[in-house]
């Protein structure tokens, strides 16, 4: 993955559509998210707006768990994705993530997902929750 990750990741990080914020104890990063500028057909949530903003990649290190990091970062994420006037954001939630998520606002939507290769759901199944 990291190999793939990076080659994705270059352009978006040179053209600003992924971003984050990186938390440190002592000069090691111990927390992070990333933010996506998506772009995304008007939609009855955001109608006049052709751009939803996605979070992905939180991660909080067990030891630095329950210390309001992940309420700092997601503050972060909200005020980053209002300054590029994004009204409208969404993430995916392990199931042990999701009540993280909800103390913040967030709530469940109806998406479903699917692996439409065959050789690609061979190599990668989708985790339960």
């Amino acid at each position: 993955m990291d190999k793939n990750f990076r080659q994705w990741l270059v352009p978006r990080l040179s053209d600003g559509t992924y971003f984050g914020f990186v938390a440190e104890d002592r000069k090691r990063a111990v927390a992070g998210i990333g933010l996506m500028e998506l772009s995304w057909p008007p939609h009855p949530l955001h109608m006049k707006d052709d751009r939803r903003g996605y979070v992905l990649n939180m991660f909080v290190e067990p030891s630095h768990r329950r210390q309001g990091i992940a309420r700092e970062l997601m503050k972060q994420a909200e005020q980053a994705f209002n300054e590029r006037g994004i009204r409208y954001a969404i993430l995916h939630a392990t199931a042990d993530g999701r009540a993280v998520y909800e103390k913040f606002g967030w709530s469940a939507t109806s998406e479903m997902g699917k692996i439409l290769s065959s050789r690609t759901s061979e190599l990668m199944k989708f985790p339960h929750e």
